[in-house]
């Protein structure tokens, strides 16, 4: 028997609990972007690394707020129900699974945005 169905397959149920809960948590660059371009995304984009590698190169429309900043008085500058999405440098980083963290413990929503900047470079999208 082959590793792929050594293991029997979650059912239908548990599948599509486990998918929602996944995309609870994360977005990809694809989604980011289309929703940047609309003109009303309806969440604040964070790139949460340091002030160097942000001004090398950003998501368009992002604001740096490096993950060690994250408190509540930062936060206070916007509403309680405000939805975060936040990235880093991609893959090999873990800034951004930090920020939500930090974020989720002063109870913000906030999402992770699947492959950093590695990942929005690999759509083909530019950088600011």
């Amino acid at each position: 028997m082959n590793l792929v169905i050594a293991t029997p397959a979650a059912t239908p149920e548990a599948s599509a609990a486990h998918h929602a809960a996944l995309l609870a948590f994360e977005t990809d660059c694809a989604d980011v972007q289309a929703a940047l371009a609309s003109g009303t995304p309806g969440f604040v984009l964070l790139d949460v690394r340091g002030p160097n590698a942000f001004a090398r190169g950003h998501v368009p429309g992002a604001i740096n707020l490096p993950h060690r900043q994250i408190s509540a008085e930062r936060m206070a500058e916007w509403p309680p129900e405000t939805l975060f999405v936040v990235y880093c440098a991609g893959p090999h980083c873990n800034g951004a699974d930090r920020a939500a963290l930090n974020l989720a413990r002063l109870r913000r929503p906030v999402k992770l945005m699947l492959g950093g900047i590695t990942g929005w470079l690999d759509e083909g999208f530019t950088l600011a």
